[in-house]
């Protein structure tokens, strides 16, 4: 009864978690990421009955376009990049309610012939529709399309309902603290923070989500997670392949705008943070501001908390790759990193004294993104004599891809009748365990923005935090150009400088 009275448009058995009637508008309708991950979320959740009976799909972008063209491209990247094949009943039922709306995205009259667009949808529907506007373009037009949104109207329509217009808006948000302080103030001028959903794909992923049951759903690893039992944390978010073609994007952004500030951070934030007091969205929040806010300033410079490099020619996948340097579009004296390290350090009670190292960057030896929780060895008192005993540390690493899951290393007895030891791993994988079809990260963020739930995005103030760690070392890569710059081999798992912000703790980067 209370789940209907909060959405009323809800009816029926449907799986869709109350939703209203919807249009998803999709600002750079013709772009890659449209293609490869909005279109086919959209299809699938069609496919799982996710959807309201009343959904409508339109496109906006420069191009122009006709409704069959537009419904062609997005059947094309259904077949292309769909987790599932193509199904044309489904299909079907998407592409009749899709559609296309050309114009600029400072150009006024095209927002409001937008908004009589969808006028005329909820007057052939006979009720109220919710509008959500998705802003996936390049983010020199964020503004210009939020503010158009508010001049048209169309931002503050059903305002004070439950199906309010929303916005989603793509990363990067912001290039440094001002920036993003400055795209806060236009968001707020346009849209209340309830409407405002801030984008990290991240946070979509199952392994990403399950942090937070593993951590206050056991018992076994609740009491442990404090700096009494944990020695270290390490996240790796590691590349295998280079710049590619977007060596030209990648020049203005570098690996800490591209990945630290916003994939890394939010996984430091869910891994350290606090126990929220609900599962509601602003408590999870809350609860990650108050984290970044406990990380202390990083020291910059030599001998300092962070290490920068860019790739040099290597072996990828045993093929000979160029370095970045010699990329297409690359400056030969360019001063743009393609891997950071940072050693964090957390100023609260639970974690004094317990280092969080941070890693990111292109061409290293594999793809894999985890978290690993290096918990304190037991006192060597026992099994400390000679080579007998191969013991590890206890690690519990949370592998966020390719192969989502978890693992935990513990020490055990090698069968024989003398007592010797061997670390061994226990895995637990979501694929083996349910199955290889698990939704795509975007399935989730797009429905959860559909139905209101802003726990998987980013709010205003925990956007900034985050850029208020990371500007004063881009302030100062900036000032000092390409001193201090290492180099490491593509296939590599980094650079010297990134191993010596542990060796100081008597510590290695451990390899995923």
């Amino acid at each position: 009864m209370a789940e209907t009275q909060r959405h009323p448009f809800l009816h029926g058995l449907s799986k869709h978690r109350g939703a209203p009637p919807t249009v998803v508008v999709i600002f750079g309708a013709s772009g890659d990421l449209t293609a490869r991950k909005l279109i086919p979320a959209i299809y699938n959740l069609s496919h799982d009955n996710l959807l309201p009976a009343d959904f409508f799909l339109v496109g906006y972008g420069r191009k122009p376009m006709s409704d069959d063209e537009f419904r062609t491209l997005a059947r094309e990247a259904v077949g292309e990049f769909s987790r599932r094949e193509l199904n044309p009943g489904v299909w079907e039922r998407v592409a009749r309610h899709t559609s296309y709306v050309a114009g600029g995205y400072d150009e006024a009259p095209a927002f409001e012939r937008l908004a009589r667009h969808i006028d005329a949808i909820e007057a052939g529907l006979g009720r109220d529709v919710q509008r959500l506007f998705y802003i996936s373009t390049p983010p020199s037009v964020f503004a210009p399309i939020i503010e158009n949104l508010g001049a048209s109207g169309l931002a503050a329509k059903h305002l004070g309902l439950p199906h309010h217009s929303k916005v989603v808006i793509e990363k990067p948000f912001g290039r440094d603290l001002d920036s993003a302080r400055r795209l806060n103030d236009t968001i707020r001028g346009v849209f209340q923070e309830e409407q405002v959903f801030r984008i990290d794909h991240y946070l979509g992923k199952e392994t990403v989500q399950d942090l937070l049951v593993q951590r206050f759903a056991n018992s076994i690893f609740e009491p442990l997670w404090n700096r009494n039992f944990i020695a270290s944390v390490q996240i790796t978010v590691a590349e295998e392949q280079g710049v590619g073609s977007r060596g030209g994007y990648y020049e203005q952004s570098g690996a800490l705008r591209d990945m630290i500030q916003n994939h890394t951070m939010q996984l430091v934030a869910l891994t350290a943070m606090e126990p929220p007091v609900s599962l509601e969205a602003e408590a999870i929040r809350d609860e990650k501001v108050k984290l970044l806010r406990a990380i202390q300033p990083l020291t910059i410079g030599p001998h300092g908390d962070v290490a920068r490099a860019q790739y040099g020619p290597g072996l990828t996948g045993g093929k000979p790759v160029p370095g970045y340097l010699e990329e297409e579009g690359i400056d030969a004296q360019s001063a743009t990193e393609t891997y950071v390290a940072l050693r964090l350090s957390i100023n609260n009670w639970r974690w004094q004294g317990v280092p969080f190292y941070v890693r990111s960057g292109k061409r290293l030896a594999r793809r894999v993104s985890e978290i690993a929780i290096n918990f304190r060895r037991p006192p060597g008192t026992l099994f400390a004599q000679g080579g007998r005993f191969d013991l590890a540390a206890n690690t519990l690493s949370f592998q966020i891809q390719p192969d989502e899951g978890l693992s935990l290393i513990l020490n055990t007895k090698i069968p024989g009748l003398e007592t010797r030891t061997q670390p061994v791993k226990m895995s637990f994988r979501y694929a083996t365990t349910f199955g290889s079809n698990t939704p795509e990260a975007y399935e989730r963020l797009v429905l959860d923005a559909m139905v209101g739930d802003g726990t998987l995005f980013i709010r205003g103030d925990e956007a900034e935090t985050s850029w208020k760690l990371c500007t004063p070392v881009l302030d100062y890569w900036r000032s000092v150009g390409r001193e201090g710059m290492e180099s490491y081999p593509a296939g590599s798992w980094g650079p010297a400088g990134a191993e010596a912000l542990l060796s100081a703790g008597g510590q290695v980067w451990r390899q995923p």
